[in-house]
């Protein structure tokens, strides 16, 4: 339960409202453990010397009693009901600002399907268990403390003997307690299997049709369905065996109190209306032990969804501000790298990338070449220090990017990344993601040079057409246009374009260097591309194996005296491309 005391501390600013739904839950208890006496009230000083009057004013007082304790039963709903939601909201966010904080190399461990469940059954659990504490895990204690008080009080005698009864009932309840806590641990746990089959398909339905796995997935899902409706089953039949046999117990208690205590009536030692009571207080003390062994196995089950929002909340963000980290000033575009050595977190082997060193002016335009594997994606992600060097340094007109900080960095490069990922809304809205405040025209000069203005125009609605989730609604190479539109719109000091035209044809590609070159002239770009035409006019080609530099030049230079380069050329373009010379 320890989960649940850490995640707890996000209700304390709610501490008035969790006072005042205890301190309402107090009171019905003290209402409810009123009805028996005003029950015995009525039977032995009205009903049994036939006072009508007794048995009025009893009806009249017990009714008051249950409208009074109905009120505060409900003031306690809603309240713990509004605490355990804002408490909620509360830890939602915190999940959310959590995971905006990560970086790439977080995400690179996290999967969305665990984040997901995290955010969605996860946080219900725990919210649903914050709430029961507010209402039933405070009820049943008080209920059952003043229950066993007023046993005591009435007869001590029946009390003695019915307590063998509720030690029967504790023993049940401490044997069945740990396996209602693992077959409730289990069931959420097939749960979050069931919710990342069902997230990954809906996320990638387009690829199952593609490559035709649809049986295979109706089996993979059926596979966890299954497990979980078992874990489900088993879980239902162990309560289904709690639920009677507490009930015969109860029974059996109810029994040997009319049996007892009707012998102490005959004996004139106990009244009807005593019986009665005992009975009523009997059924207080037992339902209570009920409901805790039932709220036991819940909280087990939120414990171990906390424990995973915990994980998530306890993660150690690998790229932080330092704490003395300066904005950065205007960015004129020199970069350089000194030495840069690069692996991912938990990998083995050899580092991505290996002393690294080269010198980028501002203005230039630099294209990356290289085999699949041989770490383009990886020098580009370091500029924006999208993750930190493992050795040397990446400096940005002569600053180390590690001692300022990450949002006055970031703001000044744009990058379209090799993953095109839209966001659901209007085209426009895409566009000026990284620059809020661009203008109409803005954004119309970007989608332009990225030669996504002639589609975006086709649309009815043009520039406020919908895009649907992830883009669906779009091609390939139309996403990527309006990707490059939007990294293009920031005005950025330093561009960053990785394979973002690889789903565009030729001719488009062709088209988009064109206006591009108007954008790029005065600031920084690298350029990383599978099509050797596109970088044929960089001011540096720095070509890429194995994570280390083989060469760096201009094509003319590359042709001829760099082997790995003439060969990505000849493959592509052959004697018939670009003149050498």
């Amino acid at each position: 339960m320890g989960a649940l005391v850490r995640i707890g501390k996000y209700i304390k600013a709610y501490w008035k409202q969790v006072l005042l739904a205890v301190v309402m839950l107090a009171i019905v208890v003290a209402f409810d453990l009123l009805i028996p006496q005003l029950t015995q009230r009525a039977i032995d000083k009205g009903i049994v010397v036939g006072d009508a009057r007794v048995v009025w004013t009893s009806a009249l007082l017990m009714l008051g009693t249950s409208v009074l304790s109905a009120g505060f039963s409900i003031i306690n709903s809603i309240t713990s009901v509004r605490a355990s939601h804002r408490f909620s909201a509360d830890v939602r966010e915190a999940i959310f600002n959590k995971v905006q904080s990560f970086s790439f190399g977080n995400l690179d461990h996290q999967t969305t399907g665990e984040l997901l469940v995290s955010l969605t059954s996860d946080l219900d659990m725990v919210q649903m268990a914050f709430m029961m504490m507010m209402r039933m895990v405070t009820r049943a204690p008080l209920m059952m403390t003043g229950a066993l008080i007023m046993i005591f009080q009435s007869n001590v005698y029946l009390a003695n003997r019915v307590l063998m009864l509720m030690g029967v009932v504790v023993v049940v309840i401490v044997f069945l307690t740990p396996r209602l806590q693992k077959i409730f641990t289990l069931v959420q746990e097939k749960l979050d299997k069931l919710n990342t089959v069902m997230q990954e398909n809906l996320a990638g339905v387009r690829v199952v049709k593609s490559f035709v796995r649809q049986d295979y997935e109706i089996e993979r899902f059926d596979g966890v369905n299954q497990d979980y409706a078992v874990q489900n089953t088993k879980s239902a039949r162990l309560i289904g065996f709690l639920f009677p046999l507490m009930f015969f117990i109860l029974n059996l208690g109810i029994v040997l109190v009319i049996y007892l205590g009707g012998i102490q009536v005959i004996n004139g030692d106990l009244s009807m209306g005593g019986i009665v009571a005992f009975i009523n207080y009997l059924m207080m003390v037992m339902f209570p032990l009920l409901m805790l062994a039932m709220i036991i196995g819940m909280l087990a089950s939120a414990s171990a969804s906390a424990k995973r929002i915990l994980k998530v909340l306890d993660t150690e963000v690998e790229v932080t501000d330092k704490a003395d980290a300066k904005e950065m000033p205007k960015i004129s575009g020199m970069v350089e790298f000194r030495n840069v050595s690069f692996a991912y977190r938990g990998s083995q082997g050899d580092p991505v990338l290996k002393n690294l060193t080269f010198n980028v002016k501002p203005g230039q335009t630099v294209a990356i070449l290289g085999t699949t594997g041989s770490g383009k994606t990886s020098l580009v992600n370091l500029i924006p220090r999208f993750y930190d060097v493992t050795k040397g340094q990446v400096l940005i007109d002569g600053i180390d990017v590690r001692d300022v900080t990450q949002q006055s960095l970031q703001s000044q490069i744009g990058v379209a990344l090799q993953e095109t990922i839209l966001f659901s809304g209007t085209v426009a809205e895409n566009i000026r993601y990284g620059k809020p405040t661009a203008t109409d025209e803005e954004v119309q000069q970007a989608a332009v040079v990225a030669q996504a203005d002639e589609f975006i125009s086709g649309f009815d609605e043009g520039y406020d057409y919908h895009i649907g989730e992830r883009g669906s609604n779009l091609s390939g190479g139309q996403k990527q246009r309006i990707a490059i539109a939007r990294a293009v719109c920031m005005d950025p000091a330093i561009l960053i374009l990785d394979d973002s035209t690889s789903s565009v044809d030729v001719d488009t590609e062709a088209r988009i260097q064109e206006e591009m070159a108007t954008v790029l002239a005065g600031r920084t770009s690298f350029i990383i591309a599978q099509r050797i035409s596109t970088v044929l006019t960089a001011d540096q080609i720095i070509v890429l194996e194995d994570g280390q530099i083989r060469d760096i030049g201009v094509h003319k230079e590359l042709m001829e005296k760099c082997e790995v380069y003439r060969d990505i050329y000849d493959s592509q373009l052959g004697d018939g491309g670009v003149n050498n010379d």
